[in-house]
């Protein structure tokens, strides 16, 4: 079957990542993390608000917030905050901020944030590129949020990045990412959401070789298969759960894609963001539909708060 690619209507974002559908309002929310921005598609006008947040150095990622549809949780350098947003104006406001790494974090940020299926929040951080090497310096971190701290899961990690959990299973299963390291991990998430039996699931090399793209952002479908956008590599792979190997590759008109998420009325559409970072040409940035892949996604988990 073949898919189509569409460049909607959007900013091109200099960092765009995080995209998360929101069924109630059909809306794909996202953030550009460098400008910074939080955006949101609107399916049925098919148009992109944006808005800044005053203070804010860099908005990592976003998610939505269980009962409260102009609220919403983001990465704010090494800060967990809580926004609202009406989602059309140009501006957002600070309400609280929820965690706060420290002063001894000051040299890292936030990067991919995501919802499990009971409504907890997981986000891990890497160094900033003005301090250092994040794919060399392992100085990032993998959170789970609780409470009003940040629980350190995993160390030592570099660039923390996608997230998605095939659902339902028992016990839970987790698939991250570490971009550098170009595997997608798998563990089992036990019930107070800690991580168990950590093994590769997926690796990125051909034959040992490094591919030249590193994995970034990624989500599964209904069927559990995994999509994993390639930053530096024009494509979103999909891997098969059960043999572990890529069934497709999505090529999308962008050399920096960041992350991906399923959406529109029926789940059936997969959206893709980019990156223009480096100067690269048009579209790079765009925010992008694919249609026609015969798949659907999962409904996207919002923060019990």
């Amino acid at each position: 079957m073949a898919y189509q690619v569409t460049q909607l209507p959007s900013p091109l974002a200099k960092l765009g990542e995080g995209p998360v559908w929101d069924i109630d309002t059909q809306s794909l929310y996202y953030v550009d993390i460098s400008t910074p921005a939080v955006l949101r598609y609107d399916y049925k006008e098919n148009r992109t608000y944006s808005a800044k947040l005053d203070g804010a150095d860099s908005i990592s990622f976003l998610v939505l917030v269980a009962g409260k549809p102009d609220h919403f949780v983001i990465g704010e350098n090494h800060r967990v905050m809580l926004i609202h947003w009406d989602g059309r104006s140009e501006k957002a406001s600070h309400i609280s901020t929820l965690a706060d790494l420290g002063t001894t974090q000051s040299h890292v940020r936030f990067n991919d944030g995501k919802v499990d299926p009971s409504g907890r929040l997981y986000a891990g951080t890497m160094l900033l590129e003005s301090v250092g090497d994040p794919n060399i310096q392992k100085d990032g971190q993998f959170f789970r949020y609780d409470n009003g701290t940040m629980v350190p899961l995993k160390r030592n990690v570099s660039i923390s990045n996608g997230l998605t959990w095939d659902e339902p299973t028992n016990p839970l299963r987790m698939y991250y990412i570490d971009s550098p390291t170009l595997e997608v991990k798998a563990f089992d998430v036990d019930g107070e959401g800690d991580l168990k039996n950590e093994t590769v699931f997926f690796d990125l090399r051909v034959n040992g070789t490094a591919p030249g793209y590193v994995p970034d952002g990624m989500t599964s479908d209904a069927n559990g298969n995994l999509y994993v956008a390639t930053w530096g590599g024009w494509k979103v792979l999909k891997v098969d759960k059960k043999t572990r190997k890529v069934l497709q590759e999505i090529k999308i008109p962008a050399e920096q894609v960041t992350s991906v998420a399923f959406g529109g009325p029926l789940l059936d559409e997969l959206f893709v963001t980019s990156s223009l970072q480096g100067d690269k040409p048009a579209p790079a940035g765009a925010l992008f539909k694919v249609t026609g892949l015969g798949v659907k996604g999962k409904p996207m988990h919002k923060m019990v708060l």
